[in-house]
């Protein structure tokens, strides 16, 4: 692959298309009573996601993006998880009867900060509030140095079926400039008390273009991680956005690779992944092929959603906690994100809307368009227009940004069928991006496309 091609490419900043319209195209302007309006409208056989975002940590990552509170303290989480529950009650309440609960993500900051018996608490909550279906999916993020005594067994006992575990890298230098100690042992440890309690399936999170990260240290740490042979990895790119995430100024950028030494990296790992026996999933997940993730794209029936490449098909996600984000047929919700904001929201009786965007009809095309990108590399525009009543020049005609890439030899044409090269899976957001009518209105600050 040219150089030109890694730089031009690779140095772009795009959306990772986890949803669209992206979250920075949300507006304030808050109609009262929608977002309960919503809760009520979702048909009760309908089956339901539930996202809860657990806003804290111990210690900051230095590469962190997500919206986290340091606390060495107990009181602030458990205060946080009072009003977490009183929020469950106001949905229960603007719901006025049962919900169809298949999937649940715990998500963070670190989820496992909370005690033992406060998250079987929390999952007993929802259950009796929310309703569960009758079979249940539920994921958290773990961070392994943060690992307690018996949260093991109560994720076991709450029902939890898949923990996903940061890892990022193992190469002790990496690790130093991100303020992120990790051993393999305690990495061990925690994946074995997981299995032992049930959990066996297991995701590992790592990160390529950390500062003195190289080629050589990134297939180390893959080797080290396909030795406890997880069933999924999820490979990301460092977002270095110091002027969004403060903290991420204390990280050197002369120790940052440039985008040809990312774009190595990235091919690196993958390589060694499949090498070990790993489907490449999407752009940048990897799933052993008796993984419900790996016969989910085989089958073509991949999806994408802020978790990133998920099984998941429900067409309704409700957000819990400050930060959180939900989709609804109507569109998209997002609740107050300052903790503390959210919390007195909540405490005065209100549901702690933000944010809200309602879909237009060529929105939900749009968004069918980029999804399929996303996860199948080739989309047929002709049939997505014919089934959502569009007319596919829409979208193709003086499509400027689809003309470079193919002049580039990054896709293909075929009439109304776009498809990536699969030399260049790596460009798969610039040409998702060539469908996102909103792009050049927004000023957000995206992370690099490889």
């Amino acid at each position: 692959m040219s150089q030109t091609i890694v730089e031009k490419y690779g140095e772009a900043r795009l959306p990772r298309y986890t949803s669209y319209p992206t979250a920075p195209n949300f507006s304030a302007d808050v109609t009262p009573g929608m977002y309960a309006d919503w809760l009520q409208a979702i048909p009760s056989e309908q089956p339901t996601s539930l996202y809860l975002h657990i806003p804290f940590c111990r210690s900051m990552c230095w590469y962190c993006g997500c919206h986290t509170t340091i606390t060495e303290k107990d009181k602030p989480i458990l205060d946080y998880l009072e009003v977490l529950h009183r929020e469950i009650d106001l949905i229960a309440n603007a719901r006025g009867r049962s919900f169809n609960i298949g999937e649940i993500h715990f998500g963070g900051g670190t989820p496992t900060i909370i005690q033992p018996a406060e998250f079987i608490a929390l999952m007993d909550a929802m259950r009796n509030r929310l309703g569960f279906a009758a079979q249940v999916n539920a994921a958290v993020e773990i961070d392994p140095r943060r690992m307690q005594p018996g949260m093991a067994d109560a994720l076991g006992q709450s029902g939890i079926t898949r923990a996903s575990l940061g890892v990022q890298s193992f190469d002790p230098k990496v690790q130093k400039a991100i303020n992120r100690i990790q051993t393999a042992e305690t990495t061990l440890t925690t994946v074995e008390s997981l299995r032992k309690n049930g959990i066996q399936a297991i995701n590992f999170d790592l990160i390529y273009g950390l500062p003195y990260q190289t080629v050589e240290s990134c297939v180390e740490t893959v080797d080290v991680a396909v030795a406890m042979r997880p069933d999924r990895f999820a490979v990301f790119g460092y977002a270095h956005i110091p002027s969004f995430k403060k903290h991420q100024r204390l990280i050197d950028e002369a120790a940052l690779p440039d985008a040809r030494g990312r774009h190595a990296q990235a091919e690196a790992i993958a390589q060694r992944l499949v090498e070990a026996g790993y489907e490449q999933i999407g752009l940048d997940h990897f799933a052993l092929p008796q993984d419900d993730l790996a016969i989910a794209q085989g089958e073509g029936r991949l999806h994408r959603n802020f978790q990133g490449y998920t099984t998941d098909s429900c067409k309704t996600l409700i957000g819990l906690g400050a930060s959180a984000i939900g989709k609804f047929g109507q569109g998209y919700h997002q609740n107050e994100v300052p903790p503390g904001l959210y919390a007195s929201r909540v405490s005065s009786g209100e549901l702690p809307t933000a944010k809200i965007y309602g879909l237009t009809a060529e929105d939900r095309l749009r968004a069918d368009v980029i999804e399929r990108l996303m996860c199948d590399f080739t989309v047929d525009i002709g049939a997505l227009c014919a089934a959502h009543g569009f007319d596919p020049d829409r979208l193709l005609l003086e499509n400027k940004v689809l003309d470079e890439l193919e002049k580039d030899g990054l896709i293909q044409r075929d009439n109304a069928v776009v498809r990536v090269d699969d030399r260049h899976r790596f460009v798969v957001r610039a040409v998702a991006a060539a469908f996102d009518a909103y792009l050049d209105a927004s000023k957000r600050t995206y992370s690099k496309a490889a």
